[in-house]
Parts: structure tokens; sequence; C-alpha cells
């Protein structure tokens, strides 16, 4: 049985009961994370761009954990100049970990440091854990090869943002959801700040209104797919 645990925001603890993976660790200075980084014990962190929150307290929790960092190449690379353990990658590949398959898809937006530092493209991410695929759509704007990522592999759980402003707000999410073709949609990366408020409740009735299920998560809940 595969757990999915949602720290707000972008950030989802994936586990199998065994092992226990990060995607977007943004925990510190994230208003609405349930936990602080001490409280996090995981092998692997995913990572799907370098912007502050989602770069999040990886390294911190990396350094804590003795874990591996999984990302794109230029970003894996900075996290390895700072002694980190690291798995590079890039868009389109994909690796079998000991936890499952993680495989990079593409998303549209950016993706550097604090300091101006780009570190490559931003990146999607599908995490095939126990026979179930987790669709992370990272920070994106809407794309029709979403039709195409659905099709190449089934998606179990789709994390897509709605929040607007820096990614898809709701309209866009929901047609994102009508193209990859999740059993479930899960909304993510809103309410955090000011300027990415949006009600995942009309997010799910207008899911809802073309047949598609959804799970709105509360911040600190846990589901088993």
């Amino acid at each position: 049985m595969v757990k999915i645990t949602y720290y707000g925001h972008s950030s989802f603890k994936i586990s199998d009961g065994k092992n226990n993976v990060i995607i977007d660790p943004f925990l510190s200075g994230n208003p609405v994370s349930p936990v602080k980084p001490e409280d996090i014990k995981v092998s692997h962190i995913i990572l799907t761009h370098a912007h502050g929150d989602h770069l999040g307290d990886a390294i911190k929790l990396a350094e804590k954990n003795d874990a591996t960092i999984i990302a794109v190449f230029e970003l894996a690379n900075y996290c390895a100049s700072k002694g980190i353990k690291t798995h590079d990658m890039h868009i389109g590949g994909s690796h079998t970990f000991p936890f499952g398959k993680v495989k990079f898809t593409i998303a549209h937006h950016g993706s550097s440091t604090g300091d101006g530092k780009y570190m490559g493209a931003p990146a999607g991410v599908i995490v095939s854990m126990e026979g179930k695929n987790i669709y992370h759509c990272g920070d994106t704007g809407l794309f029709y090869d979403m039709k195409l990522i659905g099709e190449m592999t089934p998606i179990d759980i789709m994390l897509v943002p709605i929040g607007d402003n820096y990614t898809m707000g709701i309209d866009d999410a929901v047609k994102a959801v009508e193209l990859a073709n999740p059993r479930i949609a899960i909304p993510m990366h809103y309410n955090t700040f000011d300027v990415i408020k949006a009600d995942p409740s009309i997010f799910g009735k207008k899911l809802s209104a073309i047949g598609k299920n959804f799970i709105i998560m509360n911040f600190g809940e846990t589901i088993e797919i």
C-alpha cells in the first residue's frame, strides 16, 4: 500500500512502508506546513526545480538523513557542490531506485537559485511505487503533451498546481486533468501566499462536471492509494 502525505504548497511524502521519498520539501518558511525539517525521515529527495519554495529544505534534509537528492543534471550538480549525495537525471529519462522508478517530464516554468544561478530546466516527475504511478506536475503552465504523458504512463494520482500567477490556475488545471486522465487529481501550489490564493472546492466542482475524480487533501493529511 502506497501512502501520500501532503505538507502544503507542492511538498508531498510518498511511502510504501519501507521507503520514504519527499518531493519539493519546502517546510521552513512555509506558513501552511504542519511539520518541521527535523520531523522528516527520508532516504530520497526529488526536486522539480530550484526555486526556494521547492528546493526548500532539501540540503538540510539530505545532510540530516544521509539522503540522496534526485534532480535534473544542473540542479543535482549544485546540490553535490554542497557535499550532498545526488543522482542526476534529465527530462525524458527514467531510473529505477530501491523504492521504485522515477521519470522526469517537461514543465513550462523556470529554475534558478535565489541569487540568480541557472539550474537547468524545470521538470515534472512521475514516481512509480508498488504498481502506482504518481505524477507531480511541478510548477507549470498548461501544455498539450500532458495527454501524451498520461497515454505513455497511466496515472493513478496527479498532483496539479491550481494557484495561478506562477502556474496554472483552476481552469487550466481542470484541462490538464482532462488531458492526462488520472484516476484521481489532487490540487497543490495554492493558499501558501496571498498571490496564489485559490478555492480548491471550485477545482473539484469543475472536475466533477466532466466526470473526473479528485481529493482535496488537508495540510498534514495522509491518504492510501
